[in-house]
């Protein structure tokens, strides 16, 4: 029997509880033993010269079959690679996707359409915006939809320089506002497509506010979303576009830790099944090599 650790910080945890109840009931399902490990309770790092790992300050005496990382720490996940556990998603996936500057540098090299794009560390931003108003300023490490700013003037403009925390991405705002697709994707499958849109905010996440709705792709959106999934050794994520002004896919950026509230309200699909099934299968097929 498989043995495998579900990673969350416990913040995430309590907020995440029946996520993890059902995530735990379908790997049970499949004659997986899979164990919440809060975040809190694991030490990693270099001990003696050799990358170690402690639970609760105390050794390990079995490491995991594979691990399924909840947090968005991409050191987390090459550590325990590191110590050969199979993890879902892998390092290069957590390091590039919970980095909005990252992911569309990494993107643009297969010719995916995507708004312009500007980078800028936090502490370089400029006195006056490198684009013309309105345009969205995004910290390069929010999720959910937060740390994105719509600026429409210079007031908006010095305001939200002097709060972020973060690194940036700037983009024009010549797109449809308050609409985006969400595209679920387990390994190299487009599991199905949500679209989210909202009538009070210019961002159309479900968790603030935003409606879903199920999406069939057009076969050309498919294979734009293909030319994605063919370039990363994706576990779960969700793959986001924008629309441009005449309904036209532009790529936005890809959710590493994310969540499937939508995709149930919408289908009958049971995602959680399938990327049970999906692990199953890579950590039988890691341990046959």
């Amino acid at each position: 029997m498989l043995n495998g650790w579900l990673i969350y910080r416990k913040e995430d945890a309590a907020t995440n509880h029946s996520y993890i109840l059902w995530f735990i009931e379908e790997a049970s399902k499949q004659q997986i033993d899979l164990e919440l490990i809060l975040r809190e309770d694991l030490i990693i790092g270099i001990e003696n010269w050799k990358k170690q790992m402690k639970l609760k300050k105390q050794p390990i005496t079995r490491l995991p079959d594979f691990a399924v990382v909840r947090t968005r720490e991409p050191l987390l996940n090459c550590h325990l690679e590191a110590l050969g556990i199979p993890v879902f998603n892998p390092a290069n996936v957590s390091a590039i996707c919970n980095n909005k500057a990252a992911t569309h540098h990494y993107i643009s090299q297969f010719n995916i359409p995507m708004a312009d794009t500007f980078y800028f560390p936090k502490d370089l931003l400029p006195d006056l915006p490198p684009i013309s108003f309105p345009f969205v300023l995004k910290e390069v490490d929010g999720h959910g939809g937060k740390q994105v700013y719509y600026i429409e003037n210079e007031r908006q403009w010095s305001h939200s320089a002097e709060k972020i925390q973060s690194d940036t991405i700037i983009q024009p705002a010549n797109v449809q506002l308050g609409k985006d697709l969400r595209v679920f994707v387990i390994g190299k499958e487009i599991v199905g497509a949500v679209l989210r849109a909202s009538d009070k905010d210019f961002r159309a996440n479900y968790t603030l506010g935003g409606t879903a709705a199920w999406y069939e792709l057009n076969s050309g959106e498919r294979k734009l979303v293909q030319k994605i999934i063919e370039s990363m050794d994706f576990g779960l994520v969700g793959i986001d576009f924008l629309f441009d002004s005449e309904g036209g896919l532009l790529f936005n950026e890809i959710e590493d830790v994310v969540g499937s509230r939508t995709l149930s309200q919408v289908s009958d699909i049971n995602l959680l099944e399938k990327y049970v099934s999906f692990i199953k299968k890579n950590v039988k097929r890691s341990s046959d090599i």
